[in-house]
């Protein structure tokens, strides 16, 4: 058995009958419905709610003023979640809506009770419809795309395998809508700057991501063991065989080291407040040497932020290298920075930590 997401673009079941494409839509169904019927979890991170919704109120175009947005998202999260309910049930599947803003991850509270939700539908052969919800998200708060939230997804429920529906066969070395000779690439061992431009930013009209995207979100859900695929959507009939173990589109290998619960949430949920600087001793003992950052590695600090917040830590030259949650808060810590811990006490006048950031709290990026 395996758990498995599976990312479903605006482009791949948009269509011109009240904006989506049902019969896309009842195809993608059967095959997933033919997935969880062998025995695995199948959980899908859904567009479409915004497209649905630019039928109904006549718009041409993909809305950018965020409350003409969140106006589309309500008007067409119904049809996106009745086409759903509709298709699975015909293959006697259950689904349950699940709406998420990035807020529901950056909380810690709010992420073990969205992964809680999320499993118990799995206990109960319930497939998971989950979308950004579009209809409170803000610029602040959105998640920006759904490749995103889909990597997210997998990540807190701890997941096998992560499919992205694309609508071309995966990652190209160029742009195959412009050059029609361009060579898939159907392995990437880890995501490189190259493979990054390969990628490209474009999106589309539909759609907020493009392929670009797609390749930081498999970076991300690869980093924690996660295995990816990125394939065709528009052909029907690859999934179940691509789930099987046939090789189709573009693979992305897993890393082989796991990190806990708490580290992934640390990782790719929490929101950083701020930043610290550290110098290179500081550097090559989290990094090679597996320490906690104490307070005399640190030679400045960017916030506000408190204690338990994330804060990234920075090498001299702005390179990220680590994210942790922080012991003292920014004001105290600009007290303290550069100085030994045995020095804490007399500054402060107190000491929660000899640490800034300990080890169990921090993860290397």
């Amino acid at each position: 058995m395996k758990r498995i997401v599976i990312k479903i673009g605006s482009n791949i079941i948009a269509g011109t009958d009240e904006g989506l494409d049902f019969s896309t839509i009842n195809s993608i169904a059967g095959d997933i419905s033919g997935i969880a019927s062998e025995g695995n979890e199948v959980v899908i991170v859904s567009s479409g709610a915004v497209a649905a919704g630019m039928k109904k109120l006549g718009l041409k175009s993909r809305p950018s003023e965020i409350r003409l947005k969140q106006a589309a998202a309500a008007v067409g999260q119904s049809n996106l979640m009745w086409a759903y309910e509709r298709s699975f049930s015909g293959f006697g599947k259950k689904v349950a809506q699940v709406l998420l803003t990035r807020e529901d991850f950056a909380d810690r509270k709010r992420y073990i009770n969205a992964r809680n939700t999320m499993m118990t539908l799995l206990s109960y052969s319930v497939i998971p419809v989950i979308n950004e919800n579009d209809t409170v998200a803000t610029d602040e708060i959105r998640f920006g795309d759904n490749d995103n939230l889909a990597a997210l997804v997998a990540i807190s429920i701890e997941a096998d395998n992560l499919f992205i529906l694309s609508d071309v066969d995966g990652l190209y070395e160029d742009d195959p809508r412009k050059n029609p000779h361009a060579e898939l690439i159907s392995y990437v061992e880890t995501v490189t700057p190259d493979v990054e431009w390969k990628a490209g930013s474009s999106g589309s009209l539909i759609g907020t991501g493009g392929m670009y995207s797609k390749v930081k979100s498999a970076q991300k859900a690869a980093l924690h063991g996660i295995a990816v695929y990125i394939i065709n959507g528009k052909k029907p009939g690859l999934l179940m065989p691509a789930v099987q173990g046939q090789h189709y589109g573009t693979f992305f290998r897993p890393s082989e080291g796991k990190i806990s619960q708490r580290k992934r949430w640390i990782a790719h949920s929490s929101r950083a407040k701020g930043s610290l600087t550290l110098d290179d001793g500081a550097v090559r003992a989290l990094v090679t040497g597996g320490k906690s950052l104490l307070p005399s590695g640190i030679l400045s600090i960017d916030g506000p932020f408190e204690i338990g917040d994330a804060v990234y830590c920075v090498t001299v030259d702005g390179k990220r290298i680590a994210k942790g949650l922080v012991n003292y808060g920014s004001e105290d810590l600009r007290k303290i920075q550069g100085r030994k811990t045995r020095d804490i006490v007399n500054i402060l006048g107190y000491k929660y930590s000899d640490e800034a950031i300990h080890r169990d709290n921090l993860v290397i990026i």
